[in-house]
């Protein structure tokens, strides 16, 4: 049979043509290839991405570590001061003839250092101001003397040397001559000196207060001078056992035998009993076995007799005038009688110890970070300046040392997402603020209001945006004609490529001044418009077909749209007046009537009122999501087969019955997938919320006042967080929070979407 192909110069056979090429082949199994690939790829990012962060992350969850190191013998006398240096390298002890004996850690070996102290009674009582690591020694005999170790440090042969040389002061006298002093205690401001002294000859127990004076001269040398000395025995309640003194050396906390505490205020160069109170009232035993100052001298850890802790500090509270003791935290029964009680130089920590148990603990959040038995009764304690190394004395005079890895102890579940009763505060609450202006700051890194605020800026947001976002895309999809439709649309469009710090920017110097003198104009608009729209829609939907047939459909915003800005601006200038009427306050001083909203709002409502508030973040974040919501939405309102529509029309219905009966069930999946999309955008919003909202971490629901979210405190806090301190690992934290949020949301919204899809489709 003859070969019937037909062969075309230059082209394939009849038979080959309809074949696909090798190198399109190629093509698509190098795209299809390039494809998995590049999906593979971009999973892998995000769960590595996933897992970096919770590698940042997993340190602030992690047990701490206290790890024994050495045990160095010591001279078998009663010390009665332990001390060590900011690096732990080398403790020092007081003798009861007022030498320093130093302990070198490296080496082992003791080194005695006697010292012409000008005294001549022993030392019976010894207190260190750890701050500027000085020693003040109470003898016998009624004298004082002041001490310094001077720790110095230096280099030799690539190792760090630790030198001390102590020197002493003048010798001086307090309160009864000759009367022994058994506790001692004093605080330094640097422009006055406190010192005060228990002294007891068996029978009589005195405290006696000595207020020291600096006064500069002209070569700019510091001239100390006495200010007077006060009998403080008279004040106090029961038979004084204790004395504290904070580093500021304005009051005084004395502890009597009795367990109840009196807290003593120096005001005018005059003392005052301002409250006294007993820690462990409700026990059966309320003596107290050891108290102190936690770092910031503004709370007491208390331990009883039974183990019993609890910490009170200082605040105002609810109605009251002066800062006064409360408890605000309590700890978990030791398990021995406490024998000691150390704070720390670096933060809110201190070390509990009685019998054979040592506790470690941290006052913010009321965790035991470490706790063990060890084979020893303990006596005394000291932690370095830098919380790295713990020095404890045992009974038979053997100096035990450990090593502290507790990187994070101001962090855990609590510290970031329960609440927390903070020094100063009048109870328990979340909060974020993460610096202070001195070193003694109690961080405050609740990750609560953080969430809060993200979670308030986005719904304000998504209020203004969605009733906006949705109608527009109803009305250019089923109602404008579509000559105009392809204008408006790309608009639109244009509008989300606007930069979010030009919007935050007009935010903060330009919207929010205005909305802050024009808020009851603006109450007015949003009200007036839309009941001006609906009104207008009524009215027209109701004329004669014979005047409504001039307007082609579709064109109907020419009259609308005019009408709506004449009528926005009539009330918009209405609002002084409306201001007048119905936002008038009384001044309760002067009686006299102001029409003022910035005043009526906090007094009526007892809220802020603030010019950066969560009113601008809305308006302003909700004009950056509406592009975004109308496009998506606009896409999936017009792809709704033109079939529906027609048919609805036929069967009788008018356009506004299709619109809302036939085609947005339809579109209902792509439209629920544009409100997520602009939701995603709104909890991800950065520097508007930064530029515009004040970035103030507070938990109210109040649209006048701002917020601080996730996002916005990240930007913020990253680039001055230190490397891999408890801030920096807690902002990845919050990224990770962010991350799980956005997450849950988008996997919910996809769950929905599949459903409205099954339940809304078409064929």
């Amino acid at each position: 049979m003859p070969n019937t192909k037909k062969t075309l110069p230059g082209h394939a056979t009849e038979q080959n043509r309809f074949e696909t090429s090798k190198l399109t082949l190629l093509v698509d199994r190098f795209m299809t290839v390039f494809i998995k690939f590049g999906g593979a790829l971009v999973i892998t990012s995000v769960l590595g991405i996933f897992v970096f962060i919770v590698l940042q992350i997993w340190p602030l969850f992690a047990p701490p570590s206290v790890t024994p190191l050495k045990s160095i013998p010591l001279p078998d006398t009663k010390y009665a001061l332990l001390g060590v240096d900011e690096w732990g390298a080398k403790p020092f002890l007081v003798e009861p003839d007022g030498s320093l004996l130093v302990v070198d850690y490296e080496t082992g070996e003791t080194q005695d250092q006697s010292l012409n102290l000008g005294i001549t009674g022993q030392v019976t009582a010894a207190f260190l101001n750890k701050r500027e690591q000085k020693i003040i020694l109470g003898t016998s005999n009624g004298q004082f003397v002041f001490v310094s170790p001077n720790h110095t440090s230096r280099e030799s042969g690539g190792r760090q040397i630790i030198d001390v040389n102590p020197t002493a002061e003048t010798p001086s006298s307090i309160g009864d001559p000759g009367m022994p002093i058994t506790d001692i205690a004093y605080g330094d401001s640097g422009s006055s000196k406190l010192i005060v002294a228990l002294q007891s000859d068996g029978e009589t127990n005195r405290v006696t207060a000595s207020l020291f004076k600096r006064k500069r001269s002209l070569m700019g040398k510091n001239k100390e001078e006495a200010a007077g000395t006060h009998d403080l025995t008279p004040m106090i309640p029961g038979r004084p056992e204790k004395i504290l003194v904070p580093v500021t050396g304005d009051s005084v906390v004395v502890i009597s035998e009795s367990g109840k505490v009196s807290y003593l205020v120096l005001a005018d160069g005059k003392f005052e009993l301002r409250q006294s109170f007993t820690p462990f009232g409700d026990l059966a035993n309320s003596h107290i076995n050891v108290a102190n100052f936690i770092f910031g001298d503004v709370s007491i850890a208390f331990a009883s007799d039974s183990g019993e802790n609890r910490i009170f500090s200082l605040f105002y509270p609810e109605g009251g005038k002066e800062r006064l003791f409360g408890i605000t935290h309590e700890f978990p029964n030791l398990g021995a009688s406490p024998v000691l009680l150390v704070s720390t130089l670096r933060n809110k920590a201190f070390l509990l110890g009685g019998g054979k148990e040592l506790s470690l603990r941290y006052s913010t959040t009321e965790s035991i970070r470490w706790q063990s038995r060890v084979p020893y009764p303990v006596s005394n304690a000291v932690i370095s300046g830098k919380y790295q190394r713990l020095a404890v004395l045992d009974s038979s005079n053997t100096l035990h040392f450990f090593q502290i890895d507790d990187p994070h102890p101001d962090s855990g579940w609590k510290a970031l997402f329960g609440k927390v009763w903070y020094e100063g505060a009048p109870g328990p609450k979340w909060d974020w603020q993460s610096t202070g202006g001195s070193d003694d700051f109690e961080p405050k890194y609740s990750l609560v209001p953080l969430i809060f605020g993200t979670l308030k800026g986005t719904l304000y947001a998504m209020l203004f945006a969605v009733p906006i976002a949705l109608l527009a895309a109803l009305y250019t999809s089923q109602f404008l004609d579509p000559r105009f439709r392809s204008t408006v649309k790309p608009t639109m469009e244009i509008m989300a490529s606007l930069p979010s710090v030009v919007l935050g920017f007009l935010a903060a110097i330009y919207i929010a001044p205005l909305i802050e003198r024009q808020v009851p104009s603006l109450l007015l608009v949003v009200v007036g418009v839309p009941i001006v729209a609906a009104f207008s829609g009524f009215f027209w939907s109701h004329l004669p077909i014979q005047i409504r047939k001039f307007i082609r459909p579709g064109w109907e915003w020419i009259v609308f749209l005019p009408l709506l800005f004449i009528s926005a601006g009539i009330l918009w200038y209405l609002g002084p007046a409306f201001e007048s009427v119905a936002f008038v306050v009384t001044d309760p001083a002067t009686g006299q009537k102001t029409a003022d909203f910035r005043a009526w709002w906090p007094a009526v409502t007892g809220a802020s009122y603030d010019q950066r508030n969560s009113l601008v973040v809305g308006f302003m974040m909700g004009f950056a999501v509406i592009p975004i919501i109308f496009t998506i939405t606009e896409d999936a309102l017009s792809n709704v087969p033109k079939p529906l529509i027609t048919a609805s029309m036929a069967c009788g219905a008018s356009r506004w019955q299709t619109a809302l009966r036939v085609v947005m069930p339809t579109a209902s999946a792509g439209i629920f997938s544009a409100l997520m999309i602009g939701l995603g955008r709104a909890v991800g919003e950065t520097m508007i919320v930064v530029m515009a909202t004040g970035n103030t971490p507070i938990m109210e629901w109040n649209i006048f006042s701002g917020m601080r979210t996730l996002s916005a405190n990240i930007a913020v806090e990253l680039p001055e967080a230190p490397h891999h301190a408890t801030l920096y690992r807690t902002l990845f934290l919050g990224a990770l929070v962010l991350f799980l949020l956005t997450f849950a949301i988008n996997t919910v919204a996809e769950v929905l979407r599949q459903h409205l899809r099954e339940k809304f489709k078409t064929t």
